[in-house]
Parts: structure tokens; C-alpha cells; sequence
């Protein structure tokens, strides 16, 4: 999330060349594999652990739910990005985990051909955290408690703000952040699983680590950490043309899907505009798959078997 997960990537020239070649390319069947009646739907999946999941739930569904209309459902592995201008394009029918309003600006150029369905959950966090035993007293971030304190303990954070994947759209929102506050840190951005192993470390070893962080996410079952507090609410302009000193939003994770959707397989739109997932539900499931390494298509089938009258509601059946 939302997510956000937000999330998403920075536009540039360079994902604008890829977009054909990743839509056209980074194609695995997944879930309706062997499938030979019904609508193949092309659905985009981003790299973060609760899309993944999120897709491996509906493609359980979708296999067990003939009558949803769905012979075939296709992952197109993209970054927010590509798959909103693959969408635009016609290249790609649903996408999930949208992280709103992260995506807000995305999802607006890709209209009216791809809209916004239902939310799969909401009131999803995001911010910048640190460990909550380095705030203790004695400890080194003793008495940080907003985000305007942070050039006070820069050095005791190594001059930095750990950032998560470079493709998500928060990395350019951090970026605003830190000018609009006027921050002396530099922001650090990798892989996700990078950003994850560095915290760990710092758990380890026991010094301060400023992090971006969101929610669903396992590590908040791992580790107790705490999110800074900020003098200003988050804003609709405010990274656009505002100066970017505010919050960040709490965001929802939406799926979209193309209007064509509710002719070509009506009953899986249909069921998009059912499906949710309890945000509890979805951080027990990452903690499976991202933290006790199992396969997310196993935990994906685990809560579809174990939820059946969930899954009766996104079907529509009595």
C-alpha cells in the first residue's frame, strides 16, 4: 500500500520505452493455467508482496469459479507506471493494489478506459518510522517526536532516510517531503527487501534508522516501530503544487478494471466490485509469504479454502 505498497514509479523516458517491451514480455499465466472456456484477462501485478497475494486470490477464485467467465488470467509483472500507461494503452485489464490517491494522477490519464472499481481495504498507513526502543530514554532518538526534529538527530541517523523501491510514486513524494521540510538527509532508495535487511540491521546492532514505511507490511509484526508525527495534514495539492511539507496520506488499495470487463466477463466485474480483504488478514498472509518464506500461491489457497463465506460474497452465490 497504499500501498501504499503507495507505492509507484517516478514517469520518465526511459519507463516510457519499456512499457511496450515489459507489457509484451514479462507475461506468465498464473492461477487459470489449462483453462480452455472463457475470457483471458491480462492483469497487471506490482512488485510489492501484497499485489502478488492479491492477484494469487483472484486467480484462485477465478479457477474454482468457471462461472465467472475468466478461461485464463494473466500477470504482467510492471511497476505502477508502465502498467497505468499499458492500461491506457489497452494492454492490460485490471490492475489491483492501486494505491490511492498515490495513484491518483495515474489512474486520471488512464480514463475513461480503465476506471476505478471498488477499494479491497482502506485506512492503510504511511510515513516515516523509527524503531520505537531507540526512543526511550537514554536511547538516541530520545525526545524525536515530530518529523521537524530530524535535522536535530541527523547525525544520530546517519544523515539519512532509508526509502523503499525507487519504482514506487512515495519516492518522489519523499523527495518533496524532505525539500518542503527542509531536512539535511539524504534519501537512500533500493529494493525493498534491501530497505528490510538494512532495518534488520539496525535492530541488530541496535542503532537508529529513519525508514518509509506503509501499510500492510509484515515487518510491523517483526519489529515495534514508530511512526513520526507531522505538523500538517496531508493535502490533496500538496505534492503537486504545494511545497510538499505536509503529510503523507493514509491511502486505499483499489482494483480497476476496463470498461469492456463487464461485457467480455461480466461476473468477474462484477465480482471486483465485491472483493475486500480485512487489513489484518493481509498482513498475517505477508508475514507467510515474506518472512516464513512460503509460496504465495500456497497461502493464496490457504485463505480462499479456510474463508469460504468470503469467498461466497465476492462470487455472488448464496
Amino acid at each position: 500500500m497504499s500501498v501504499a505498497r503507495q507505492h509507484p514509479t517516478r514517469p520518465s523516458g526511459r519507463v516510457a520505452r519499456l512499457a511496450v517491451a515489459l507489457v509484451a514480455v514479462l507475461v506468465t499465466a498464473t492461477g487459470c493455467a489449462g483453462a480452455t472456456d472463457g475470457q483471458t484477462v491480462r492483469l497487471a501485478q506490482f512488485p510489492w508482496s501484497a499485489a502478488k497475494l492479491t492477484n494469487a486470490i483472484l486467480a484462485d477464485v477465478a479457477a474454482g469459479h468457471p462461472e465467472l467467465g475468466v478461461g485464463e488470467l494473466k500477470t504482467i509483472q510492471v511497476g505502477p507506471a508502465t502498467a497505468w500507461a499499458g492500461a491506457q494503452r489497452g494492454d492490460v485489464d485490471v490492475l489491483t493494489e492501486v494505491a490511492m490517491p498515490n495513484q491518483s494522477e495515474l489512474a486520471a490519464k488512464a480514463e475513461p478506459r480503465i476506471e476505478l472499481v471498488h477499494p479491497t481495504y482502506d485506512g492503510a498507513d504511511q510515513g516515516w518510522y523509527v524503531p520505537t526502543a531507540m526512543l526511550g530514554p537514554g536511547q538516541p532518538l530520545e525526545g524525536l517526536r515530530s518529523v521537524t526534529q530530524l535535522n536535530d538527530y541527523a547525525a544520530a541517523l546517519d544523515n539519512r532516510l532509508v526509502d523503499s523501491d525507487p519504482s514506487f510514486l512515495t519516492t518522489e513524494q519523499n523527495a518533496k517531503r524532505l525539500a518542503g521540510y527542509g531536512l539535511d538527509l539524504e534519501q537512500i532508495t533500493s529494493s525493498e527487501a534491501a530497505q528490510i535487511a538494512e532495518l534488520r540491521r539496525s535492530q541488530e546492532r541496535g542503532t537508529p534508522i529513519l525508514v518509509y514505511l506503509y501499510r500492510p507490511h509484515y515487518i510491523f509484526e517483526e519489529i515495534e516501530l514508530t511512526r513520526l508525527e507531522e505538523p500538517n495534514p496531508a493535502r490533496d495539492d500538496c505534492f503537486t503544487t504545494g511545497d510538499g511539507a505536509c503529510a503523507m496520506p493514509a491511502y486505499s488499495a483499489w482494483t480497476a478494471a476496463a470498461g469492456d470487463l463487464t461485457t467480455t466477463a461480466p461476473r468477474f466485474a462484477e465480482l471486483l466490485g465485491r472483493f475486500e480483504l480485512p487489513l489484518a488478514d493481509v498482513e498475517q498472509m505477508l508475514q507467510r509469504v515474506d518472512v516464513d518464506n512460503e509460496d504465495v500461491e500456497t497461502v493464496a489457497r490457504d485463505y480462499v479454502a479456510t474463508n469460504p463465506d468470503r469467498v461466497r460474497e465476492w462470487v455472488g452465490t448464496p
